[in-house]
């Protein structure tokens, strides 16, 4: 299937969108109930090939370096890359909040007090070795598959090259399967996105009043759009690439994201972008993005950061500016280990406020607002992890064109 064909389609995408629109402002039961079974399937489909999806990238691309040194190149500037912009993604929520001071005056809460939700970091950690190599498909545990996948990549690497060359061959066939799986999934895209608006529109309907939360909300869009259309193009920029062309090509797989709200579910159609619209290669695109979906969540630190210090402060806490800094970094590491829990910042954040002692009642008046903010960081969680893919690319080009110069000039 040609992608770009098929995205750049004049008729399907906009008539979905049109037509979503108009289911959800209808409210009709027999279209609810249709969008919302077309929706779970189509998330459900996307799930199914996610985690063989990072599982086979991994292994396939890593299984293809020629050494351990060249798959330590690349984490280490995805790491680099990773852990960079999310501070900043922090920094700049931290800097929004001060100025707009959205806890400047208690909030009425309407609703009780949220039950304390437990987040056992220690069990996580210990999940993170499955005890066999099914567990980790069976429950979705992204952390475990990735270990996993980096694992058996670092075996594979350590053979000779004759059986290393047979289960790169056979990894990267499953692969080629599993993409082509992919391939026919995206043919619902028309048909997802006029589920996913219709049920988008359906919400909006229902009467959510966000005058009590606004100034929270406004802190944490515009820390995820900053972030997005600032930061991001600015180091794009600085590498050489076009920030305008990058958002073009990576657009179909940023819909899914934000309709899905599953950086996983995405997955597919950003390593489809990137390697089709963007020219990624596939070496780069395979284990870059995996990773990135698991470990770089720049929305998610910007999250935790404003939700605490609002919960918290809202409560009658307060923060020397010191703390406040402390909690760029707790944020950050608290976002690079959070893929794999189920609504995992807002889950993350709860943590940190009953370990605070704060009453949980204001989290129970976001929720309601949570999937707006999810759709949104997860967009451009997406986004982050395709402009460290790009960046990461570039460095390589680079990296490879300065070699190829070195060895002219001394046969020279």
């Amino acid at each position: 299937m040609n992608l770009r064909k098929f995205f750049n389609n004049s008729i399907l995408l906009p008539a979905a969108l049109i037509l979503g629109v108009a289911a959800g402002y209808l409210d009709l039961p027999a279209l609810n109930t249709g969008a919302d079974v077309i929706s779970e399937i189509f998330i459900n489909l996307l799930k199914l090939v996610s985690l063989p999806i990072i599982f086979l990238s991994i292994v396939s691309t890593a299984s293809g370096m020629e050494s351990m040194r060249e798959l330590k190149n690349m984490g280490q500037r995805v790491l680099k890359y990773t852990l960079l912009t999310t501070v900043i993604a922090a920094t700049i929520a931290l800097l929004l909040y001060m100025v707009i001071d959205p806890a400047r005056t208690p909030l009425e809460a309407g609703v009780g007090v949220a039950d304390q939700l437990e987040v056992n970091y220690f069990k996580y950690l210990i999940q993170v070795v499955p005890s066999n190599i099914v567990e980790p498909f069976s429950q979705n545990n992204v952390i475990g598959v990735l270990f996993i996948a980096m694992l058996l990549s670092l075996a594979i690497l350590a053979l000779p090259d004759e059986n290393r060359t047979v289960l790169h061959t056979f990894f990267k066939s499953l692969y080629a399967a599993i993409m082509k799986v992919t391939s026919w999934i995206v043919r619902m895209m028309p048909l997802a996105i006029w589920a996913f608006i219709t049920l988008f529109v359906r919400d909006l309907n229902g009467g959510m009043d966000m005058s009590n939360l606004a100034l929270y909300l406004c802190v944490v869009v515009l820390a995820n759009l900053v972030q997005a259309f600032v930061v991001l193009p600015l180091f794009l920029q600085s590498k050489g690439i076009s920030p305008y062309k990058a958002l073009r090509g990576m657009f179909p797989a940023l819909s899914v994201a934000f309709f899905s709200k599953s950086s996983s579910a995405a997955l597919p159609m950003a390593m489809k972008c990137a390697e089709e619209r963007v020219g990624v290669s596939r070496k780069v695109a395979g284990f870059t993005l995996p990773l990135c979906t698991t470990i770089n969540m720049n929305a998610c630190a910007a999250f935790i950061l404003t939700t605490v210090l609002f919960v918290s402060m809202s409560y009658g806490m307060t923060f020397s500016t010191v703390e406040m800094v402390v909690w760029i970094f707790v944020a950050t590491a608290a976002a690079v280990g959070n893929a794999g829990v189920p609504m995992g910042c807002y889950f993350i954040a709860s943590a940190f406020l009953a370990a605070m002692n704060v009453p949980l009642t204001l989290l129970a008046v976001i929720l309601p607002f949570y999937t707006l903010i999810d759709m949104l960081e997860t967009a451009i969680n997406v986004w982050s992890d395709s402009c460290v893919t790009m960046m990461v690319q570039k460095d390589l080009d680079q990296e490879q064109e300065a070699v190829i110069s070195e060895e002219v000039s001394v046969t020279a």
